[in-house]
């Protein structure tokens, strides 16, 4: 399985990218929010982390395999899970997936159907379904602190103490907003691992 490619980017299409790999040109699949990553860097060296999947009907022998591309590897693991969501296949994740990441992920958590309903071939009834299922699981994604966003850059390294605090905040009535921005700012003062506790007594220290 080709995990990661990389070599000059030669063509972008709208959801199709172009890589002079050696003697080969590969064709890899990429959401509009990779493709806008990527629309100034044609010609110059990339590297995408991908993964596979086979589009077509095994039934009736018309299978071809497809490489999808991410940026970095917080992207790609926001669209495998994003896939999950009951209705949302990989083809669809693909067209929906106009907007960064974590936008996406923050929509889901704040349980803001009517945003993500604008995103495109999602639907009210689908953006419904999408919170249901991954309204537990896109914390971390969410979490993307200012600068190191999984749309645009390094996975942020955040540990389990900032999701449990974020948790903690939203249960004590603070808006998503503002709890990251509080979140934010204990991440400047105490680094990325700091545990639930450390957390919540620097965001309320007198």
């Amino acid at each position: 399985m080709i995990t990661a490619i990389r070599g000059r980017l030669r063509k972008l299409f709208d959801e199709e990218a172009r890589l002079d790999v050696g003697f080969f040109e590969y064709q890899v699949l990429v959401p509009e929010f990779v493709h806008r990553q990527l629309q100034n860097r044609v010609g110059e060296e990339v590297e995408l982390f991908t993964i596979h999947y086979f589009e077509g009907n095994p039934m009736q022998g018309k299978v071809v395999p497809r490489l999808i591309g991410f940026v970095t590897e917080g992207e790609l693991e926001f669209f495998e899970l994003f896939c999950t969501a009951d209705g949302v296949g990989t083809r669809k994740a693909i067209k929906a997936l106009a907007r960064p990441p974590q936008e996406v992920a923050r929509a889901i958590q704040q349980e803001d159907g009517k945003w993500l309903s604008t995103l495109p071939g999602i639907g009210k009834a689908s953006a419904d379904k999408i919170i249901a299922a991954l309204k537990t699981k896109v914390v971390r994604f969410a979490m993307a602190l200012p600068g190191v966003g999984i749309g645009g850059g390094t996975t942020p390294a955040v540990g389990k103490g900032y999701e449990e605090a974020l948790q903690a905040l939203l249960a004590l009535g603070h808006a998503p907003a503002d709890a990251r921005l509080r979140l934010d700012k204990a991440n400047a003062v105490l680094g990325a691992n700091a545990s639930i506790e450390e957390i919540l007594r620097e965001i309320y220290k007198t």
